[in-house]
């Protein structure tokens, strides 16, 4: 499953805040420096959706708050149902 996340670094917590034109929005509260913001986010996805962090990658947008992120062994389905999102809304993969 590959989809878009829009990354908002240095927010007061860490948190999964929804969708937000096609893509899942997430406040982190670590700093956009040395990766500690992609870490954060890939930390709280693989708990949120019950993977191992290895499971877990940014494909692209390392440097960039629109990241492409790919989690191994999961669909979207079940991506939505677990991070408790509308299933009216289509997340968008690519």
């Amino acid at each position: 499953m590959v989809f878009t996340a829009k990354v908002v670094p240095g927010s007061s917590r860490t948190a999964i805040c929804g969708l937000l034109d096609g893509m899942l929005k997430v406040k982190v509260s670590a700093a956009p420096e040395k990766g500690k913001a992609n870490q954060c986010l890939v930390s709280l996805l693989a708990g949120q959706l019950g993977v191992k962090k290895s499971a877990v990658s940014i494909v692209s947008g390392h440097g960039s708050a629109v990241k492409k992120v790919q989690v191994c062994g999961i669909t979207s389905a079940t991506l939505l149902a677990k991070l408790n999102l509308n299933t009216q809304h289509n997340i968008s993969a690519g």
